[in-house]
């Protein structure tokens, strides 16, 4: 699945691109050290998510998925199936869950809600994601199973 350009700013250009998790690490896992080390702390997030067997929905924002060279960590957002009970993981996949130590174990910025907890529903909640700081819009990644 190929993914537009970055714009002038070094961003995708707005929008909810779907990839698989191959496409990402192939687009924005190379380059710098920092980079590639980026990438292996959202391979591990999204197996630690997809171990629940409750993911719904799995986005990537932030400065991953831009041009900038030396990302310093990554930004998830989780849409969990309605009945995940994170109480119920082990500590590894809990982590993931408790957004200080997503940060400090795993090296990731890390939202979740589930699916009926969404705020404007998960659509919009996932549509958020895509504006910046300064109000502009950017294009995000929605991480999205293989075709078997």
């Amino acid at each position: 699945m190929g993914l537009p350009a970055f714009n002038a700013d070094g961003d995708l250009p707005p929008g909810v691109y779907l990839v698989t998790l191959a496409d990402a690490l192939a687009r924005f896992g190379r380059g710098s050290a920092q980079r590639q080390v980026v990438a292996g702390r959202l391979a591990r997030i999204h197996g630690l998510a997809a171990s629940t067997g409750r993911l719904a929905r799995f986005v990537v924002f932030g400065s991953f998925v831009t041009a900038k060279p030396d990302p310093r960590d990554v930004d998830v957002v989780l849409l969990m199936d309605d009945g995940f009970d994170v109480t119920a993981t082990a500590d590894d996949v809990a982590a993931v869950f408790d957004h200080a130590e997503a940060d400090a174990r795993l090296g990731a910025s890390v939202f979740w809600a589930t699916r009926s907890g969404a705020f404007g529903g998960e659509q919009a909640m996932i549509e958020y994601w895509q504006t910046r700081r300064d109000g502009r819009l950017r294009g995000i990644l929605e991480i999205v199973p293989e075709q078997s």
